[in-house]
């Protein structure tokens, strides 16, 4: 085995990525304290070309040293557009089609390997403060909860953590769009 070069990988220039198909997924990170997770979402968003991101609250945005950190210029080619609250986001998401899902621990959630997703749909993942989880009064506004599954002794995983592994499981199961 080798390693392959950048050059190898086939990878979209900003140009290309700007006008290439999105996935219609949008990610809503609701009062995420943590400049590094917003950069790792920032950076997962742009590997599964994400349509954009929803930066809410106390969630720092762009341009930002400690972002740019975990981002690497992801900032660059991902949409994003700033809320002071969330369900304000919500609300506008609501307006145009989008279903929400909140990565939260609630009675009625569906486990993530259960969720169903139909390839005709928008959808919007909204992910929660680091040790509070998404605000309740999103949680009620939202269509439906997502849970990871966990099996150790901890209740909860890191938020840039389950970016990706519910982003990547969405993709999985939108990829036929690409």
């Amino acid at each position: 085995m080798r390693k392959l070069l950048n050059e190898e990988l086939g990878r979209l220039d900003l140009d290309a990525y700007k006008t290439a198909r999105k996935l219609p997924v949008v990610v809503v990170l609701d009062n995420i304290r943590s400049q590094n997770n917003i950069g790792s979402v920032f950076r997962t968003a742009d590997a599964f070309r994400l349509d954009s991101i929803m930066l809410c609250g106390i969630t720092a945005t762009p341009p930002s040293k400690e972002i740019h950190k975990t981002a690497l210029g992801a900032t660059e080619s991902v949409s994003w557009i700033y809320y002071e609250r969330t369900v304000d986001a919500i609300r506008d998401l609501k307006r145009n089609d989008y279903l929400i899902m909140s990565v939260e621990q609630v009675e009625g959630g569906i486990m993530l390997e259960s969720l169903e997703i139909d390839p005709g749909k928008k959808y919007a993942v909204v992910l929660g403060h680091e040790m509070r989880g998404v605000q309740q009064e999103v949680v009620d506004r939202s269509d439906l909860s997502i849970e990871i599954p966990q099996y150790g002794t901890k209740h909860s995983l890191n938020v840039a953590v389950a970016a990706g592994i519910v982003i990547w499981e969405m993709y999985r199961k939108m990829r036929r769009l690409f």
